[in-house]
């Protein structure tokens, strides 16, 4: 259509927004239906957080904010920093917005012009590419091995860097596969990085808090401090926290850059939701110790997924290091049919298939860039887990 702006036709709508939609009306059609899409914690909001809410509203702090957060959540942001990454930030270099996507999406409409490249390890969250292509940018895609663990080289990163970078955008633990950067894989990438200054870093950290046994998380800036004048360092209340439809993220990074995000903050949503906002400053301040419980109980659906879907037919499901998605390949599925006479091409044929067939959502993994995959969000109960994956295996064993 003439009427829409070109940039436009650049983008997809999210995947994963739209398998979630999808099972919501096939529930609302009576279908049994277990949604295993959505990256988004079953657990409730802690009560304390609430209660921060509740005393805001009563208090009339419901107006109005500064653009890109309050001071009191600045600077807990700034103490969070500093108290768990060592990184030192000032108030004014701090940004806070309506969910961590919206944070990338100003960073990038702040920077970005025609024909700069942003170098994205692949399997990604959906959004990264697109965002890049509304911004006038060019996704530059680096395929991540299973065998390496879907983790890219530096070997990789510096053969894809060229004079158009801009970004390098980097998200461990990762949405779709859990995989973790250690200190030293990551160390790798930032010599890389060290050796072309004109390369940006954008950090999704928002899965920091969920990493299993032994696995140590680490962020560019704390690795490399020599980054740290163009690192923005990216994160969120949304996981953590059980704070998903409360709608916080934030980043710290060089004023400059800070600045230019509020710019454009300031003129398309202003500030995020006022209440939020003081609810995030608890979450932040207040109790930790729930974390680690949750963790556990993330760590403990992480197992029980991983061997299940392991003695599915045709299934091979790597151990994830954090976040809460496993990323199976199907190498084996593609090229049979289904029970239900469908044929399994791809990806996004199997996963049709499942959910047809056997009432189980999960995401293609073609929308995550690298195929023939799915990601399976275990943000769910244990008995919904095993039910799925009992379907699924049902599924897999009849292939044909």
């Amino acid at each position: 259509m003439p009427f829409l702006s070109e940039s436009l036709s650049r983008v997809n709508p999210s995947p994963t927004v739209a398998v979630s939609q999808l099972a919501r009306e096939l529930k609302a059609q009576g279908r049994d239906i277990i949604s295993l899409g959505a990256g988004e914690p079953d657990f409730d909001t802690p009560d304390n957080i609430k209660a921060a809410a509740k005393a805001a509203i009563d208090a009339g702090k419901t107006k109005y904010t500064a653009p890109d957060g309050i001071p009191e959540l600045k600077q807990a942001i700034c103490d969070k920093f500093a108290r768990e990454n060592g990184l030192t930030y000032e108030p004014s270099q701090i940004s806070v917005s309506t969910g961590g996507k919206q944070v990338l999406y100003n960073a990038l409409m702040a920077t970005l012009n025609p024909g700069d490249e942003v170098v994205i390890p692949a399997p990604f969250w959906v959004s990264y590419p697109d965002m890049v292509k509304m911004g006038g940018g060019e996704p530059v895609i680096v395929e991540a091995e299973r065998q390496h663990g879907y983790k890219i080289t530096a070997d990789q990163l510096e053969a894809a860097i060229t004079p158009k970078t801009k970004w390098f955008i980097f998200n461990s633990p990762s949405n779709p596969t859990g995989a973790g950067y250690t200190r030293d894989e990551l160390k790798a990438l930032t010599d890389v990085l060290m050796r072309h200054p004109h390369v940006w870093v954008m950090t999704d950290d928002m899965y920091e808090h969920l990493a299993y046994d032994d696995f140590e998380f680490v962020t560019p800036a704390q690795v490399e401090p020599g980054l740290y004048e163009r690192t923005l360092t990216c994160n969120g209340v949304s996981k953590a926290y059980a704070m998903t439809g409360w709608r916080i993220g934030y980043a710290g990074g060089p004023e400059h850059l800070i600045a230019a995000m509020r710019k454009v903050q300031s003129q398309s949503t202003t500030n995020p939701s006022s209440i939020s906002q003081w609810a995030a400053v608890e979450a932040l301040n207040g109790p930790q110790d729930f974390l680690a419980e949750r963790c556990a109980a993330f760590s403990d659906r992480r197992d029980l997924v991983v061997e299940a879907l392991n003695g599915c037919k045709g299934i091979t499901c790597p151990v994830p290091e954090g976040a809460f998605y496993v990323y199976p390949s199907i190498s084996d599925c593609i090229g049979k049919t289904s029970d239900g006479g469908a044929k399994i091409d791809s990806d996004e044929d199997f996963c049709t298939a499942l959910l047809q067939e056997q009432g189980v959502a999960v995401v293609f993994g073609a929308a995550f860039g690298l195929s023939p995959n799915f990601r399976v969000s275990y943000a769910a109960s244990e008995d919904d887990l095993r039910e799925a994956c009992r379907r699924i295996s049902v599924f897999c064993d009849g292939l044909k």
